[in-house]
């Protein structure tokens, strides 16, 4: 009980009251969270990747597993979901919705912190690799769940090439492999968008949060949770054990795959039209209740 009370003071509540003041944000000044999402995603995302792997001493083997893991993970829990979607007869856009909030997790504004705060930075670079995989994943075949094929092979591949942390990736890749050093006039920049990357994450999932709506069609949210809360991390565990992950890796990969359903699912919900109302309140209520199941996993994890 004293390991449990801790990791929920000391690793989770510090994102909590953070995001808290983002919802606050929100609701009382009706600050624009896309501004701000945006700002995140494509100005401080990439240096936080950069930094996070240029400092940490991660080879391509290690590199590699993690991004199988995160890859076989998110497709792995979609299967699972598919299969039980076919008794329950959704239509098109309601089985769409409900693939898209299993699969992707929050791994970036919210299981990036929690990483950090729960076992240190060498786990945050490897929990890094497992958010480029996620976030790729989610801008190629997320949208292709959302757009229902109604989007080319083509113009996925070049949504691919609009995520801005696949150039952290690149970037870091290039330095690590060669032994370039990069020059503090550069570096430090990069440092200080790094430093501002995940604080402003939490924001932007508190802003987020303030968005949630009434679960619609309640026994297909709670479906969903459980999926993502409770099936995922253990598909997640799973792959760890097959590649042979140890330490940092194995509980940065099972905490990722533990984390609530992406806030970017909504968005994706919206521009498309597939159950708008019933995505945001999986993600709502897979988020409140995030607390508790990465609670007892980080204590699994630390033993």
């Amino acid at each position: 009980m004293t390991l449990i009370l801790s990791i929920l003071a000391n690793d989770l509540l510090p994102v909590f009251v953070v995001a808290g003041v983002g919802f606050a944000l929100a609701r009382v000044t009706k600050a624009d969270v896309r501004t701000l999402s945006r700002v995140t995603f494509y100005g401080l995302s990439p240096c936080l990747v950069f930094t996070s792997l240029v400092g940490s001493t991660m080879n391509a083997a290690d590199f590699g597993r993690m991004a199988v893991l995160a890859t076989g993970t998110v497709l792995g829990i979609g299967v699972i979901a598919r299969l039980l979607t076919l008794p329950l007869r959704l239509d098109r856009a309601m089985a769409s919705a409900f693939l898209m909030v299993v699969m992707f997790s929050n791994s970036g504004n919210y299981g990036l912190p929690v990483v950090l705060f729960a076992f240190g930075k060498d786990a945050l670079a490897q929990a890094t690799v497992y958010f480029v995989a996620n976030a790729v994943l989610t801008y190629t075949v997320g949208v292709f769940l959302a757009s229902a094929g109604r989007r080319s092979v083509g113009r996925a591949l070049v949504g691919v090439l609009r995520v801005p942390a696949v150039y952290g990736v690149v970037a870091a890749v290039l330095v690590m492999t060669t032994g370039a050093r990069v020059p503090p006039a550069l570096m430090r920049p990069v440092d200080l968008l790094s430093g501002a990357a995940v604080p402003t994450m939490i924001l932007v999932l508190g802003m987020q949060l303030e968005r949630g709506a009434r679960p619609e069609r309640p026994f297909l949210v709670g479906l969903a949770v459980a999926l993502s809360l409770i099936v995922t991390p253990a598909l997640g565990l799973s792959w760890a054990t097959a590649l042979q992950l140890q330490g940092a890796a194995r509980q940065a990969a099972v905490v990722q795959a533990g984390m609530p359903s992406a806030v970017l699912t909504t968005i994706l919900a919206l521009e498309y039209d597939v159950a708008p109302s019933f995505v945001t309140a999986v993600v709502f209520a897979s988020t409140l209740l995030s607390p508790f199941t990465l609670t007892l996993l980080i204590a699994f994890l630390q033993r």
